[in-house]
């Protein structure tokens, strides 16, 4: 493979100072200086930017920013003109490939349509794997993937920093066609967005984020969460109201973070106009505020020697459920500092779950943050109770809170 198109980088940032960030990114970059400064002092650390102008603004902030690119139209003067003039901004951390691209030429190309040009949802074409759609795919994947490689080879040799190159895609995009162009790129993961009035399947955000690391082959994902509601949409097929809830959000990322994603961003938010929506934007801003404060934790490697397991309790008053899935877990430190994430993935309780392995830790209290649990490791575990789809965060202390705590009680 060509070393110029070989993808590079952990999908974390990096400050000027050496300091690693998990991202904590949204698509909206506010205009005016307050909206902004908002948004930075929640702990958003990248925002979109799409000019040398817009990197300025998210620089006096304290950001940084990532440039979206149409790679799919290859290394045209114009795009070279572009790359050269941004390369050497401090702000810049990444650049963004065209979004969702192999999604819109086959189940967003909107094939179904007479015309065949209207880019809306096909009626099934794709999903059915006519001759049409086939023939009208391939034959899109032979034009755009040879321009897009040699747009990355232009970035690669000229971008002085190496920066790592994005493309986020649709949650099902399809497998075939985007190994076309992983081996290029250095971070992929999908938007989802899951909360709709007629159902709300947050927990699948744990699928996704598996499905993208297999896509990728182990490449880091970032995941893209609903920072909107569907009804706010000009496209959206309900004029009901369904922003996620606070604990809805929180289950979004963490489920993500433990099922291995090393970016979190929100796609959205500037289309907000329900009633509800500074309420919202609230959640969002206490969830990215509290992840922020486990920036330590969440650029560590992850200590794969600490697992959970649930115990059943025997109980026979209860049916059974119809799928379970279990507790999911990551467990981080940093120095002698620890972070053990749980995240019930089931619509039902586990009234015993067990954390082992920490068997260096005897001794230690770990408080649960946000909550009044408290719990002594004892033979190299501990054990706790969790609720339908709860989140459980227990630390060595209780610094690696967030003072910000405005917007956690949000419910529709």
């Amino acid at each position: 493979m060509n070393d110029v198109l070989q993808g590079h980088g952990d999908g974390f940032l990096t400050q000027d100072n050496g300091q690693r960030l998990f991202p904590i990114g949204f698509y909206e970059h506010p205009a005016e200086d307050a909206a902004l400064r908002d948004m930075a002092e929640s702990g958003v650390n990248l925002v979109l930017c799409g000019s040398e102008e817009s990197l300025d603004h998210a620089q006096a902030h304290g950001m940084l920013g990532w440039v979206p690119l149409g790679l799919q139209s290859g290394a045209t003067p114009d795009f070279q003109e572009r790359i050269r003039s941004l390369a050497e901004h401090p702000a810049l951390a990444v650049w963004e490939g065209p979004d969702e691209v192999v999604w819109s030429f086959t189940a967003y190309s909107g094939l179904w349509k007479p015309d065949q040009m209207a880019v809306f949802p096909n009626k099934g074409e794709w999903w059915m794997q006519t001759p049409l759609a086939i023939e009208y795919s391939e034959g899109r994947a032979a034009e755009i993937m040879p321009k897009m490689r040699e747009a990355i080879e232009f970035i690669r040799s000229v971008d002085p920093y190496n920066r790592q190159i994005w493309i986020n895609e649709a949650r099902d995009s399809d497998l075939k066609f985007v190994r076309q162009y992983i081996d290029y790129v250095d971070i992929t993961g999908c938007d989802d967005y899951p909360i709709r009035a007629e159902g709300r399947p947050a927990i699948r955000l744990a699928d996704s984020t598996d499905r993208w690391r297999q896509v990728g082959k182990g490449r880091p994902v970032w995941m893209v969460l609903q920072g909107f509601t569907w009804s706010d949409l000009s496209d959206g097929d309900t004029d009901i109201t369904a922003f996620p809830t606070f604990a809805e959000s929180r289950l979004m990322a963490y489920a993500c973070i433990t099922h291995g994603a090393r970016g979190i961003l929100y796609w959205g938010s500037s289309y907000m106009k329900s009633e509800g929506k500074e309420g919202f934007r609230k959640s969002l801003y206490a969830l990215t505020s509290e992840l922020a404060a486990l920036q330590p934790f969440l650029t560590a490697p992850t200590e794969r020697y600490v697992t959970v397991q649930e115990i059943d309790d025997g109980r026979t008053d209860i049916p059974p459920p119809v799928s379970a899935r279990g507790v999911s877990i990551t467990a981080r430190r940093t120095g002698r500092e620890w972070l053990v994430v749980l995240v019930n993935e089931d619509e039902h309780a586990h009234m015993g779950v067990e954390v082992t392995g920490l068997d260096a830790l005897n001794g230690t209290e770990f408080v649960e943050l946000y909550g009044e649990e408290k719990t002594t490791i004892s033979e190299g575990a501990f054990v706790t109770r969790m609720r339908p789809f709860e989140v459980k965060l227990f630390a060595t202390h209780r610094r690696w809170e967030t003072d910000q705590r405005e917007g956690r009680a949000f419910a529709e």
